[in-house]
C-alpha cells in the first residue's frame, strides 16, 4: 500500500469517525433549559465538546485504521474477495 493510500483511507476512515462521534454526549439549549443566546436554534448543543471530539475522533479512527492496515498487510482479506465473494 502507497503513503498517498493509507492516508487517503485514513481520512475517510477520520471523517466517518466524526459523524459518528459528534452526537456523543450533546445536550440541546432545549432539554438543558437554558435561553438559547441571540435568538438560535433551541436544538443547538449547549458545550459541544469539539476539541474533546476531534481528538476522540482521531485515536478512534488510528484504531480502526490500525486494524485496516494488518488486515490489508498480512492478506487476511484481499481486495478481489470483497468484489467476488463466493
Amino acid at each position: 500500500m502507497s503513503i498517498e493510500f493509507c492516508i487517503a483511507v485514513y481520512l475517510v476512515i477520520w471523517w466517518t469517525t466524526l459523524f459518528a462521534v459528534l452526537p456523543l454526549g450533546v445536550r440541546s439549549h432545549a432539554e438543558m433549559g437554558v435561553p438559547v443566546p441571540g435568538g438560535g436554534d433551541p436544538s443547538s448543543p449547549v458545550n459541544p465538546n469539539l476539541k474533546r471530539k476531534f481528538v476522540t475522533t482521531t485515536w478512534v479512527a488510528a484504531i480502526i485504521f490500525a486494524v485496516f492496515w494488518a488486515v490489508m498487510h498480512f492478506h487476511l482479506i484481499t481486495l478481489p474477495e470483497f468484489a467476488h465473494p463466493t
